[in-house]
C-alpha cells in the first residue's frame, strides 16, 4: 500500500508539473495570436526610411515559425498530461476493491477538468490563429492582383486573374476543410472525455451503494447546511426589523 501511496503522489506532482508548463505554453501562445495580426499589417504598410520604435522585433516568418513550434510543444505537453491521467484512472481502477476515498477521486476529476479545459483552450486559440493566417493570406493575394491588375497592360491579364482566382477557390477550401478537421478533432476528443467522466460516475455511484454510511453522512451534511441556512436567516430578519423600528424612531 506504501508504494500504491508513493506512486499517486508521483503521478499528481508530475500533473501538477505538467500544467504549470501547459499553463505558461498557453499564455504566451494567447499573446502570440494577438499579436500576430500586428505583424502582418506592418509587413503588408510600405516600407519607410527608417524602421520606428514601436514596430515589432519579429517578422512574419519568425512569428508563424514560433506559432508551429509553440503549437508542437502544447500538443506534446497535453500528450505526456493525457497519459499521466490515464495512469491515475488506472491507478483508482486497481485499487477499486480497496474502496478509493472521495479526496482521491475528486482529486483525479480535478486533473481531468484542468485537461479538458487546457485543451479546449488550445484549440480554439490554434484555430483562432491559422483562421487569421489563412483570412490574411487571400486579402494579402487580393491586394497583390489589385496591384498587378492596375500595373499590367498585357494581353494574358484576363488569363491570369482567371487563374488566380481559381487559386483563390482552392485556398478557400482548404481553409474549409482544415476548420472542418478541427471541428471533428474536437467533437472526437470531447467523446472521449464523456466516457471518461461515464465511468468515473458509475464508479461513484457503485461506492456509494456499497457503503450506505456515505449516504447517511452526505445526509447529515445537508440537514446541517439547511439549519445553518435557517438560522443565518433569522438572524438576518432579526436584524432587518430592528434596523426597521430604530429608524421610524
Amino acid at each position: 500500500m506504501a508504494d500504491m501511496g508513493n506512486l499517486w503522489e508521483d503521478l499528481r506532482k508530475q500533473a501538477r508539473q505538467l500544467e504549470n508548463e501547459i499553463d505558461l505554453k498557453l499564455v504566451s501562445f494567447s499573446k502570440l495570436g494577438t499579436n500576430y495580426s500586428t505583424h502582418r499589417d506592418v509587413d503588408s504598410s510600405p516600407p519607410t526610411e527608417q524602421p520606428s520604435d514601436t514596430s515589432p522585433l519579429l517578422n512574419r516568418t519568425s512569428s508563424e515559425h514560433m506559432f508551429d513550434t509553440m503549437a508542437m510543444e502544447i500538443e506534446q505537453l497535453l500528450s505526456k498530461l493525457t497519459q499521466v491521467n490515464d495512469r491515475m484512472v488506472e491507478y483508482t481502477q486497481n485499487i477499486s476493491h480497496s474502496s478509493p476515498s472521495a479526496a482521491l477521486l475528486h482529486t483525479l476529476q480535478r486533473h481531468r477538468d484542468i485537461l479538458q479545459d487546457y485543451t479546449h483552450e488550445f484549440q480554439k486559440t490554434r484555430a483562432n490563429i491559422t483562421a487569421l493566417r489563412e483570412r490574411e493570406d487571400l486579402l494579402g493575394s487580393v491586394r497583390r492582383e489589385i496591384n498587378t491588375y492596375k500595373n499590367s497592360t498585357g494581353l494574358n491579364r484576363r488569363s491570369d486573374l482567371y487563374l488566380k482566382e481559381n487559386d483563390h477557390i482552392r485556398n478557400s477550401e482548404r481553409l474549409v476543410d482544415e476548420q472542418i478537421s478541427i471541428a471533428i478533432a474536437t467533437k472526437e476528443n470531447m467523446a472521449g472525455q464523456n466516457k471518461v467522466l461515464t465511468s468515473i460516475t458509475q464508479r461513484l455511484n457503485s461506492l456509494a451503494n456499497r457503503f450506505p454510511l456515505i449516504n447517511s453522512l452526505v445526509q447529515r451534511i445537508n440537514l446541517r447546511k439547511r439549519r445553518d441556512s435557517i438560522i443565518l436567516g433569522g438572524v438576518i430578519a432579526t436584524c432587518v426589523i430592528l434596523l426597521i423600528l430604530y429608524s421610524f424612531h
